[in-house]
């Protein structure tokens, strides 16, 4: 491995049927201005061209980074996936970055800069929201300056984007990597090392996230099966309760004018405490509940 005065940074893309996109996400790390890179590449077991389409790509980044690596192999899942590769990684930190996403070119100098701060164990940014053909689709994704703790995160009292992330891989690895079988494994992963330290936000755009058909985000129930299992495994923090009723009004939101499916939601929330329930619903949005009271109707009908 080449020797450098920078802090070694290792970036892991883990790719799924992502032909048409991984090799922009390569091409974005290579653009980087931060010179010390190890780039870690993970098939995990693509059906289309994608295996072809990275080794295409593999002179280039045998000549840009430090490090470079690649394997393929069949289909063990996300987190099964970014463990391999964690365990294979030297960096002091690291980053994920998914096979349809974009870095900004500066976006490794900025992080780097500060995590100077030893009490903050990741950083994350602002994301530009792109179309299948890498065009903007008008919308960003600005959050502010904040410090997050475990109490904000667990009860999704904040805005974090994934595809900007960058963490200090000692403590990842102190947490015991991705947890295996979660769909919202990023969540997890989050409360984890707010147990260790705090997450730091800033307004600093790092990332382009890919918006098409077959965004995690797009699967609401899928996403809300997934958000129940993370929270499973902190059943005994004082915020549990709280954190499960702000699952189910964030669904509930989510899937707002889309059909009648989050009335079961609603109707889980009312079980647990019908005096929170009240207490919360009359919190809520005007337009929830005009939505809520309609369908209610609609069904007694």
């Amino acid at each position: 491995m080449k020797k450098s005065k920078q802090a070694l940074v290792s970036i892991i893309i883990p790719c799924y049927n992502h032909e048409k996109f991984v090799q922009d996400s390569i091409k974005s790390v290579i653009a980087q201005t931060y010179k010390n890179i190890e780039l870690i590449i993970i098939d995990d077991g693509s059906k289309d061209s994608s295996i072809e389409k990275i080794k295409e790509m593999a002179p280039l980044c045998e000549q840009r980074f430090t490090r470079f690596e690649f394997r393929h192999r069949s289909n063990k899942g996300l987190s099964a996936t970014l463990n391999e590769a964690l365990e294979w990684s030297y960096g002091e930190y690291l980053c994920s970055l998914a096979s349809d996403d974009i870095m900004l070119e500066n976006r490794i100098d900025d992080q780097v800069k500060l995590l100077n701060n030893k009490k903050i164990v990741a950083v994350f940014g602002s994301v530009y929201l792109i179309d299948e053909e890498n065009q903007n689709i008008g919308e960003e994704r600005i959050v502010k300056s904040h410090l997050y703790d475990f109490k904000s995160i667990i009860l999704n009292e904040c805005q974090i984007f994934s595809p900007t992330q960058m963490i200090r891989s000692e403590h990842l690895k102190k947490v015991g990597g991705y947890k295996d079988g979660l769909i919202i494994e990023d969540w997890y992963m989050w409360l984890k090392l707010a147990e260790i330290g705090d997450l730091l936000v800033v307004p600093d755009f790092f990332a382009k996230y890919r918006q098409h058909d077959n965004n995690t985000i797009k699967k609401l129930d899928k996403m809300h099966r997934g958000r129940l299992d993370v929270l499973s495994f902190f059943k005994d923090s004082p915020y549990y309760e709280k954190a499960l009723r702000n699952v189910y009004w964030l669904n509930c939101l989510e899937l707002a004018a889309k059909s009648n499916y989050e009335i079961k939601y609603l109707l889980h929330l009312f079980l647990i405490d019908p005096k929170r329930f009240i207490i919360d619903f009359f919190k809520k949005t005007y337009i929830l509940k005009k939505l809520f009271l309609s369908k209610i109707l609609k069904l007694a009908n």
